[in-house]
């Protein structure tokens, strides 16, 4: 058994989340393939920007003893102490050549060098040139051949390498271009991306809200406020980041993942063999990251849920929790609560703070590897420092989208936990079912038939038995009886707020189960004893939103039942703020308002549920006065306990453990000394 009976919720929804998720993005996929061309794009710039500094480096930094063909003054791209130098030349024809060497911080320029000289004085350059700076001049001995350089100064390296100075300012144009676009690329996705999460996420909220609404009363009185405030709320916002970050970023990361593949394996595919060994490591720990999360946050939402419960009920019931100074108790129950969410939330920590150094750990022993094995690869110049640096950098960056990935599965197992809560929900069907060839009644008469009525709220245990009556139009008939004969079922029977079992109700002889139920509820204007009060002004909990209703009906059904005896008191009259629950009001007042609300509507039928309980005596007297005058031409049920409000009825029931016992004027009971009398003598 759980702790909290709020919290036996399980989740009642069985099917796959992700396709269903995904049915959202339908409308939206011109946005989404948008969105997808621009991750492709942001991604293609991101795997080339180290492609671009590696050959960068290789080109113009490290190439420096790349030969100098001399070739005529037109074919010439350099000039230099006389000679016409260029590195664009046939190996064949042009020569001879000139190349710079590095030694001891200092460049020196070999001239008049054949063909075999260029290649060893390189192959010397890339291990340790035998020879010793002397002054201005660099001597070498290679294989018996004597080979001397100039040393160069700034000013002459400044001639020499002008072309790879251009390219390096090319390369940083580029670079910065593709930065540009990049930027771009990333502003318009990000927007996009929230547009497109905010629009669906407005859609599922609208869409859990109307489902509610349709919902029947039975699942409300089984499911409490808290928790559907949750469905509608965070489960909802918990979406959010679902469709604005991790969808994408799982696309944008997969195909980074394939695109650093690639293009490592391109480039050495013994370099790439580093990395990938690394990852079945990463898919396992990924897996069961996966696993552990998923039931984590499972655990989390559903603590959230019940604390969410708790609140609401507490902050409604709070007067009375000070009257039975229950404060103390209620904050120990609270902290109690807070600490099974607080642990389950330090369990959802404690799985993350594992898997993420897990993966840096493993990140971080790849690249040690890979620079170790590249960096003995470029000291034995069987790799250029330009493709070290592009493998160093993808290895980092080969590894993050894993690592991102992993995390966004947190986000999303917390997402999918989520939609499950909201589509067990949306998958609740209602037991009412609109009829499939609604009747057409027109102008409703309002009578009101049971025949054989039997109905219970749970399994069989039935609260009405066998029930028959005929109320006829105009009529008032008033039901009474003790606590729980099924007085109150037999009103929301009539609107059809829950379905019977067995027998028939009719209005107008039409079976109620092929009326529409807005058309239904529509003609029945039904006032209960305790009275709801929406935040906002005294007009608009009279007119519920109707903009149909106008003001003048607003104010004649107030003057009908003397509400406006108060609200003409008011500072801003019909345009007072009402607070939530109506807490600036009596309960008197709250009262009158309700039966202004409904006679607003101009029902055919009058549903009166203890109305009058919380009005006091002289007000009482104004009402059934009023009343009188509205009760003409209209149906009108009433349920009390006190029966003096009810003698004026046409006929009375008398209902008993759900079952009709007695019925006729209030003259008639008492002259059968049954039920009624007993109940009546008692009152007296």
């Amino acid at each position: 058994m759980p702790e909290y009976p709020e919290e036996a919720e399980t989740l009642s929804y069985k099917g796959k989340v992700l396709p269903r998720l995904f049915a959202y993005l339908k409308p939206h996929i011109g946005s989404a393939a948008l969105c997808l061309a621009l991750v492709l794009a942001s991604t293609a710039l991101n795997l080339y920007r180290p492609i671009l500094i590696g050959g960068a480096i290789d080109d113009y930094i490290e190439d420096y003893s790349r030969p100098y063909a001399y070739v005529s003054p037109e074919a010439a791209e350099i000039r230099f102490d006389g000679l016409s130098l260029s590195r664009n030349y046939d190996p064949e024809t042009d020569g001879p050549f000139a190349i710079l060497l590095y030694d001891q911080e200092q460049y020196f320029l070999f001239r008049d060098l054949d063909a075999d000289g260029c290649a060893a004085l390189r192959e010397a350059a890339a291990e340790e040139l035998p020879g010793a700076a002397a002054g201005e001049t660099l001597s070498l001995t290679l294989d018996g051949t004597r080979y001397t350089g100039q040393r160069m100064t700034g000013e002459d390296l400044a001639v020499l390498r002008s072309g790879d100075y251009a390219g390096i300012l090319r390369t940083a144009g580029v670079y910065a271009l593709v930065l540009v676009v990049t930027v771009i690329c990333s502003l318009s996705e990000t927007w996009l991306l929230q547009k497109l999460g905010q629009d669906i996420i407005f859609t599922i909220r609208q869409e859990v809200f109307s489902h509610v609404m349709t919902l029947p009363a039975r699942w409300f009185d089984t499911n409490a406020v808290g928790r559907i405030v949750t469905r509608c709320t965070n489960d909802v916002e918990s979406l959010n980041n679902l469709y604005t970050g991790v969808l994408v970023r799982l696309f944008s990361n997969a195909v980074l993942i394939l695109g650093y593949a690639a293009v490592m394996a391109g480039i050495n595919w013994r370099l790439s063999l580093i990395c990938f060994a690394f990852l079945p490591v990463i898919l396992g720990l990924t897996f069961c990251f996966r696993t552990m999360a998923r039931r984590v946050y499972r655990v989390v939402r559903s603590k959230l849920s019940g604390l969410n419960t708790f609140l609401s009920e507490n902050i409604s019931g709070m007067n009375l929790i000070q009257l039975f100074a229950r404060e103390e108790g209620k904050a120990r129950e609270f902290r109690e609560r807070t600490g099974d969410l607080y642990r389950a939330q330090m369990r959802e920590l404690l799985v993350l703070s594992v898997f993420r150094p897990s993966i840096f750990f493993v990140s971080s022993l790849a690249l040690a590897i890979l620079v170790w094995r590249s960096g003995r690869m470029v000291l034995s110049g069987t790799l250029t420092l330009g493709t070290m640096y592009i493998f160093v950098n993808y290895i980092r960056s080969f590894f993050d989208p894993i690592q991102e990935m992993a995390e966004h599965f947190s986000v999303m197992q917390n997402a999918l936990a989520s939609a499950e809560k909201i589509f067990s929900v949306l998958d609740v069907e209602n037991p009412i079912r609109e009829p499939e060839k609604p009747a057409d009644l027109g102008t409703i008469r309002g009578e009101i038939e049971f025949r054989h009525v039997w109905f219970a709220y749970n399994g069989e245990d039935y609260v009405l038995r066998d029930v028959s009556f005929v109320i006829h139009p105009g009529e008032k008939v008033a039901f009474v009886g003790a606590t729980g004969a099924g007085k109150s079922s037999i009103l929301n029977l009539i609107g059809r707020y829950y379905e019977i079992q067995r027998g028939e109700i009719l209005m107008d002889g039409v079976d109620i189960r092929r009326i529409p139920t807005p058309v239904l509820r529509r003609a029945i204007g039904q006032v209960q004893q305790d009275v709801f009060v929406f935040t906002g002004d005294i007009k608009g909990n009279i007119r519920l939103l109707d903009e149909s209703i106008r003001d003048g009906d607003v104010r004649e059904a107030a003057k009908a039942v003397h509400a406006d005896s108060f609200i003409d008191q008011l500072p801003r009259g019909y345009d007072e703020p009402v607070m939530e629950r109506g807490a600036t009001l009596s309960a008197g007042q709250r009262q009158l308002l309700s039966f202004a609300r409904t006679l607003a509507y101009k029902p055919a039928i009058l549903v009166m549920d203890e109305a009058t309980a919380n009005i006091d005596t002289e007000t009482e007297a104004l009402i059934q006065a009023a009343l009188e005058t509205l009760m003409q031409g209209r149906t009108t049920i009433m349920v009390a306990h006190r029966l003096s409000t009810i003698q004026h009825a046409n006929n009375i029931i008398v209902m008993h453990k759900g079952r009709l016992r007695e019925s006729g004027t209030h003259q008639q009971l008492l002259e059968q000394g049954g039920i009624y009398k007993k109940l009546y003598e008692l009152q007296e």
